[in-house]
């Protein structure tokens, strides 16, 4: 109803069926109302006013129809995308019903000019044969439209898949598109014979620019209706087998019927080449285009048309791109910004004549090194987000707003979580301070910046040797791969600053804490929380990050639980309460073996911890067996002191070495020398590790160099090493083994947070 105007005779002829329907139906309610006599009448009155002026009361409608879909809109913004789609379908059929109204029209023109040749009605023949041309004209006009729309839609679709891959919603189903695809086509098929029919009653009566149109037009709807319905990675690697897939829309009008389905080829193309399928010249063609390119195996696959689904497509099946032949790079663009494609190509046949259909794949960027996907990630990334619906390849703005940078990440980061806990307004605050290196830069300020590609993945961050989007992409990783629940139930504040932190947790009392991302260091999860003295005032401390080895060795749920220090989580409640579901669940055991435990504790806090427990489950079975302890010990991420409550800095001091903390020491090796033992490669006293995971012996030392005290164990603890010890000794290889996986990693050496 949106689209009539009154300015064209269908929208007259669909305005009067509306209304005349809408009339029967009121009629059909006055009948049924009794004594209703108020509404008998005013269906009178419309039905009146329908027929004096049926498009006033059109628009009418228009005018209360978007009223009511704004005040919708307002109070659910999120039917908008549902809306627009519903609206796009409608104005599609509208354009399909009137391109046929305007076919009928034809038709019936046709088919009196050809009965007045017929009955020699010489007279009329020149005024119809004009009304012929005018609607045929009017017919071509509008098919043209009608396609141009089509197409733009086709390309709508491209870009929403291309979407998807930074993890936007999209529905791959191409059937609507086919559908649509196959009207136009059918457009055609009825034009040309009608077109062929008048020519050979005479030749001048049809235009020949009536024909270039229609072959123009049907080679342009045959070529566009070619697609990769299901891409090939877009960071390639090579030598190493991937999949992808192609869709033909017209193959069931095109492909029917025919000997031998053509075949179709893959090849890899650089961006030049890819530039030069927008300015085709006479003599290109497959052979030209494979010009350069790397070649693919398994690049080769043939038509199959599905008759239960009415669906033409290919499947290339392990496709494998054994090395790449690089193109001259532009500037400092390195290997991992160079974009490539991979295009299928295959030559149609249909009514005498050649189509040479090509599907471009999205932008690929090939790699022959692990080390390099990250950064081929970043150029994925920011082509896919912000590349325009319809460009030349591959070209995308160098500077983009940073709104639309925060739609990305959010995006990015909920659909590589597997989560629908989004990032908020200060997450987005705290990661434009840090990709625009202003720690000042205010709420407001942010929302006006732009964002270079070079802030985003070429330049490293301010004081630190990586980039926004390495360390972006890090915390999504040890996210995805660990803390994926803790996150979507909101324990996990995430992206803030220390100093926002602190802002947060002043006022708080002992024992408080938070859960954020380290900002200085890649993948990494810290703890902030208050500890108070007995007079009141209070620091605010920080755990050294836990990394993604580390959760693997001992979860985060786990260390929260072994940390004494942490008694309330920040405005979400008791410790116990909101982790208890994330604490591992201890049974005793059956097989007459003692359990082991890794237990997490602060160096310098032992006061406020547990003693070593060996009342926890071991990793497996085959460390139980040990039946040694092992002993984890995170040193506070924050100065000797902490972080005083009564100042606030941004500079927080490093961690030193001289805090006091628990340091057990490897055994003398001289002790045993008669009975050597397995010793797994742990850090010594000297490393500049602060993570501690030894096996502690007859020599095993306590020592705080605040007291300046030593303390040599008892003789009950030599005899349980001396016990230990000779267990080792009998160890199988493969336990010896086992034990070296499960020794947890080294944190690096970098201490500030």
């Amino acid at each position: 109803m949106g689209h009539l105007t009154g300015a064209d005779p269908f929208c007259n002829e669909m305005a009067n069926t509306v209304l005349t329907k809408l009339v029967e139906e009121l009629e059909k309610g006055a009948n049924g109302s009794g004594s209703d006599s108020h509404f008998v009448q005013w269906v009178e009155g419309f039905k009146i006013a329908v027929q004096r002026d049926p498009m006033n009361i059109i628009q009418s409608f228009k005018a209360i129809c978007k009223g009511e879909m704004d005040i919708v809109l307002k109070q659910f913004p999120q039917l908008s995308t549902t809306i627009t789609s519903r609206q796009e379908e409608v104005k599609y059929n509208f354009k399909s019903n009137q391109m046929q109204h305007k076919l009928k029209q034809t038709s019936v023109a046709q088919q009196t000019l050809k009965l007045a040749v017929k009955t020699l009605q010489y007279q009329e023949l020149s005024n119809l044969q004009k009304k012929w041309i005018f609607l045929t004209e009017e017919s071509l006009a509008q098919l043209s439209a009608l396609q141009e729309y089509t197409v733009k839609r086709i390309n709508i679709w491209r870009k929403q898949q291309q979407m998807a891959a930074n993890g936007a919603y999209f529905d791959e189903n191409l059937l609507p598109l086919q559908e649509r695809v196959e009207f136009i086509f059918g457009i055609y098929s009825e034009l040309h014979p009608m077109m062929l029919e008048i020519k050979t009653i005479d030749e001048r009566w049809v235009p020949q620019d009536f024909f270039s149109k229609i072959d123009t037009g049907l080679s342009a709807l045959v070529k566009s209706s070619f697609l990769v319905d299901k891409q090939p990675p877009q960071v390639l690697k090579t030598q190493t087998k991937f999949h992808a897939s192609v869709s033909f829309l017209l193959g069931s009008k095109i492909l029917t019927g025919i000997n031998k389905m053509p075949m179709i080829r893959a090849f890899i193309i650089t961006e030049k080449k890819a530039q030069e399928l927008f300015v085709p010249s006479a003599s290109s063609n497959i052979e030209s285009q494979n010009e350069g390119a790397s070649e693919i195996e398994n690049g080769r696959s043939l038509f199959e048309f599905n008759q239960a689904t009415r669906t033409c497509g290919a499947v290339f099946k392990n496709m494998l791109l054994k090395k790449i032949k690089r193109c001259e790079r532009k500037g400092s663009e390195s290997v991992t910004e160079e974009k490539c494609a991979i295009l299928f190509s295959a030559d149609i046949h249909f009514r005498g004549s050649i189509y040479t259909i090509q599907a471009l794949s999205l932008p690929v960027v090939v790699i022959v090194h692990g080390n390099q996907d990250n950064n081929a990630k970043a150029t994925i990334l920011w082509d896919n987000a912000f590349s325009e619906t319809v460009r030349r390849p591959f070209y995308v703005e160098e500077k983009v707003p940073w709104i639309r940078m925060c739609k990305t990440l959010k995006m990015k980061f909920m659909s590589e979580v597997g989560t629908k806990q989004e990032l908020t307004a200060d997450h987005f605050w705290f990661l434009a301070q840090k990709i625009f290196g202003d720690n000042c830069l205010s709420f407001d300020d942010q929302k006006e910046r732009m964002v270079s590609w070079t802030q985003f993945n070429k330049e490293p961050l301010r004081e630190r040797n990586f980039t926004f989007w390495q360390w972006f992409d890090g915390v999504v990783d040890l996210t995805k791969k660990y803390l994926k629940e803790y996150w979507s139930d909101g324990l996990i504040m995430g992206f803030v600053s220390k100093l926002y932190v602190h802002k947060l947790l002043c006022g708080e009392p002992s024992g408080t804490f938070l859960l954020r991302f380290s900002d200085s260091e890649i993948g990494g999860i810290t703890i902030a929380y208050v500890v108070r003295g007995e007079d009141g005032t209070g620091q605010i401390q920080n755990i050294q990050p836990f990394s993604a080895k580390d959760l693997q060795i001992l979860s985060l749920g786990d260390r929260v639980e072994n940390l004494k220090q942490l008694t309330y989580l920040y405005k979400k409640g008791r410790k116990d309460d909101v982790f208890d579901k994330y604490y591992k669940k201890h049974s005793d055991p059956n097989n007459g073996y003692k359990r082991t435990a890794i237990v997490v504790k602060v160096l310098g806090e032992e006061d406020n911890q547990t003693p070593w427990s060996d009342s926890m489950e071991g990793i497996d079975s085959q460390q139980r067996s040990i039946g040694h302890n092992m002993h984890y010990a995170s040193p506070t991420y924050a100065s000797p002191v902490g972080s005083p409550i009564s100042h606030i800095s941004t500079q927080q001091q490093v961690f030193s070495p001289n805090t006091s903390m628990v340091m057990p020491t490897l055994m003398d090796p001289t002790l045993f020398s008669h009975n050597p033992t397995y010793t797994p490669s742990y850090p010594s006293l000297e490393s500049s590790s602060p993570l501690w995971i030894q096996h502690y012996g007859a020599e095993t030392q306590i020592f705080n160099p605040a007291e300046g005290l030593h303390r040599t164990p008892d003789i009950s603890e030599i005899l349980e090493i001396l016990e230990n010890e000779s267990n080792m000794s009998t160890m199988s290889q493969s336990n010896q083994a086992s034990l070296n996986d499960h020794v947890p990693m080294q944190e690096d050496s970098s201490w500030t947070n």
